[in-house]
């Protein structure tokens, strides 16, 4: 193994899994909370899932993995290439949108940070499952627990039930 790889070990299969779901493009704002949302994520020994892509899901593990956490993408598209350059662990669904519904089934609790209707369409099925779904700056719907800060959003993803 070379030097600064890691090997995984089944403690990150048991590992509680947030996924940080938000919009594709964000502003600076967004992009500022969402990273300390990653951040905190990998702090509190927790896997990161989201999509993989740019905006609030590239803050997310730009934190992460600045706290030396583990980062998953699941991709829309065919190709691991189109993960943003803070995700380890790329997944190539394939399956375009519908990915959405893996990140929510990978994901034990879900932070929305923002967000546009893809966003939604995952706050909708993580609800419908069950899943906690805590929110930051994101829709005004029943069922997310609404939180105004990173560290608030954190302490109630992390909450044992």
């Amino acid at each position: 193994m070379s030097a600064g790889s890691r090997r995984l070990t089944s403690s990150s299969r048991d590992s509680l899994h947030v996924g940080v779901i938000g919009a594709s493009e964000c502003d600076a704002e967004l992009a500022r909370l969402a990273e300390e949302v990653g951040r905190g994520i990998a702090q509190a020994g927790a896997v990161l899932v989201c999509g993989g892509m740019g905006g609030v899901m590239e803050a997310a593990c730009r934190g992460a993995k600045q706290a030396g956490g583990l980062t998953v993408g699941i991709l829309p598209g065919p190709d691991r290439a189109g993960a943003n350059a803070c995700v380890d662990v790329a997944i190539a669904s394939g399956i375009g949108e519908a990915r959405n519904l893996a990140i929510i089934r990978t994901a034990d609790v879900l932070i929305a940070v923002g967000g546009s209707y893809g966003t939604l369409s995952e706050i909708g099925f993580a609800l419908r499952m069950g899943k906690r779904v805590v929110g930051l700056k994101t829709w005004d719907i029943e069922g997310i627990v609404k939180t105004v800060s990173p560290a608030a959003a954190l302490r109630l993803a992390t909450a044992a039930d």
